[in-house]
């Protein structure tokens, strides 16, 4: 098992000490606010934050200094007040983004005397918007706080969606769905990237996927929910599947009103922790990713046009993007069609609507147990690449049978595989790009371009194409295998760097940069080294 190591800046790096593995009990000293970096922090909130910061960096101050500190009951008190409001907030996201297909099955194309290819367009266009206000959108998160930012967004969605309920004709759910695109837009990355600014590269696969599992619930709740609310067909003489719109909408409001008074930004700032727990959270991100016995160097989180154009012009992103298609094609093209595939197989509407249920809950629970086993490991590419490979015997499956279990059976192991698969992708890189503005570019353009493939799978399955559905499986099929062959690319160069860059360490320690040029160096520095 692989040992955690020292330590960078936030998220950006290896695994940072255990304090059970500590000795002294030299606690942290109060010290003069030197130089502040900005998180994006509102004004009235930078001078704590500079405090902190100051005191997480002054000289002398090591993880000796925080040793009397209990790092698991602090962890503890992060998860309780962070992960089940993100969780709640993705769950909606989700929910409100999918379905589309619950009530397609209620009648929606019907009612607004849509075409099969007019509704795959209303799929379509959706990822266009949401595609392009990704990277914007984590940009002005690192400028905003993330308790005024996310809950607004969450607003904006919230009633899109509850007039989408009142859409006339073809014309109006596609203005609807290009304007859901813009305002879900920022919770995806937004969330994937702030939970890198409070834990370590070791524990952020953990909470990723509690966090993503919410995806899979909401896979869940929406079928059972959309199961009850069309019972309400023809209350207030509206369609049932008017009422799926308008209930998730309304509700979407109402829990991004109580997020703005329940969200915490950043640890620096944050009440339920002391000074001390404050300052030992900080120290532990800026300086992870490090081999042991370095230099100490604390990663350069100012904002900077250069970290953001290095973002753009970094390989492992672009080639991790088609890794991330091989997962999110599949992801879509289930999540958007698995009520439809279901039905298909000869199931009335609403036996479709529940035998959603048992696979997205499958999935959810082996997504936290495999995030789990990750972090305990700090490995992330052995259950990326070994997920895509379940994957494709799912489809393998779908494609080569038209019996209606075995089609069942093979969309449930796609499913159970690419959950899981999904949130270790996105800590993957997150872990390997260092330096909080070119994590916060990079994760909203792998985000953005990985979610393209949506745009691809809204148009994998034609309904003319039914019950089989045989071209749409075997596109999700040739999706999954690049994305095997890009993981293999990835890891077979980061092992080559980090040999590299372990030579030219041991033969001539750091090439004459100081700590700082290193720390600007994020993720290019020497003494850097990428999490396989």
């Amino acid at each position: 098992m692989e040992k955690p190591e020292a330590i960078k800046s936030e998220g950006g790096g290896q695994d940072s000490p255990r304090s059970g593995s500590i000795n002294e009990h030299d606690s942290i000293k109060p010290v003069a606010v030197g130089h502040h970096h900005d998180h994006g922090k509102h004004h009235t909130k930078s001078e704590e934050k500079a405090r902190i910061d100051a005191l997480a960096t002054a000289p002398g101050v090591s993880m000796n200094s925080f040793a009397h500190l209990d790092e698991k009951k602090i962890l503890r008190k992060m998860d309780l007040r962070l992960i089940p409001m993100l969780a709640l907030l993705y769950l909606l996201s989700f929910l409100d983004r999918g379905n589309i297909g619950n009530a397609k099955i209620e009648g929606l194309v019907e009612d607004l005397g849509m075409t099969g290819p007019q509704y795959n367009w209303c799929l379509t266009v959706f990822f266009f918007t949401y595609a392009a206000f990704e990277v914007p959108s984590n940009l002005l998160l690192k400028k905003l706080r993330p308790s005024i930012w996310l809950p607004s967004i969450m607003v904006a969605w919230g009633i899109v969606m509850t007039l989408m309920g009142i859409v006339q004709d073809y014309k109006g759910l596609l203005i609807a769905r290009i304007f859901l695109g813009v305002t879900e837009a920022g919770l995806f990355p937004g969330v994937a990237y702030y939970i890198t600014m409070w834990y370590c590269r070791h524990e952020a696969q953990l909470r990723q996927a509690l966090f993503f599992s919410a995806a899979s619930i909401a896979g869940a709740f929406s079928g059972l929910l959309a199961f009850g609310i069309s019972k309400m067909d023809g209350v207030g003489n509206l369609a049932g599947w008017r009422w799926i719109f308008i209930l998730e909408g309304i509700l979407t409001v109402i829990v991004a009103v109580i997020a703005y008074f329940t969200l915490f930004d950043f640890p620096e700032t944050a009440t339920f922790l002391t000074e001390e727990e404050r300052a030992f959270i900080v120290y532990r991100l800026k300086y992870q990713g490090q081999r042991k016995n370095e230099v100490r160097v604390a990663q350069d989180d100012t904002f900077q046009w250069k970290f953001v154009k290095a973002a753009f012009l970094d390989w492992q992103i672009w080639v991790n993007i088609w890794v991330y298609w091989g997962i999110v094609a599949p992801l879509y093209g289930i999540s958007l069609f698995l009520p439809t595939i279901i039905k298909a197989l000869g199931y009335t509407s609403s036996t479709a609507q529940l035998l959603t249920v048992p696979i997205y809950i499958t999935a959810s629970v082996l997504a936290i147990g495999t995030a789990y086993v990750s972090d305990r490991y700090g490995k992330r590419s052995p259950f990326i690449l070994g997920g895509l490979c379940i994957m494709a015997v799912g489809f393998i499956m779908c494609i080569s049978t038209t019996t209606p279990g075995v089609v069942y059976a093979g969309v449930f192991i796609a499913a159970c595989a690419l959950y899981p698969a999904f949130p270790g992708n996105i800590t993957w890189l997150s872990a390997n790009l260092a330096g909080s503005t070119k994590r916060a570019t990079g994760q909203a353009i792998q985000i953005a371009m990985g979610n393209l493939a949506g745009a691809m799978a809204s148009n994998f399955y034609r309904s003319k194409d039914a019950p089989h559905y045989v071209l749409g499986h075997s596109l999700e099929l040739a999706f999954i295998i690049v994305g095997i062959l890009a993981g293999l690319v990835l890891v077979f160069n980061y092992r080559r760097i980090n040999a590299k860059r372990a030579r030219q360490l041991a033969e001539n320690a750091h090439n004459g940069y100081t700590p700082e040029e290193l720390g600007e160096l994020g993720d290019r520095a020497i003494t850097f080294q990428y999490v396989l």
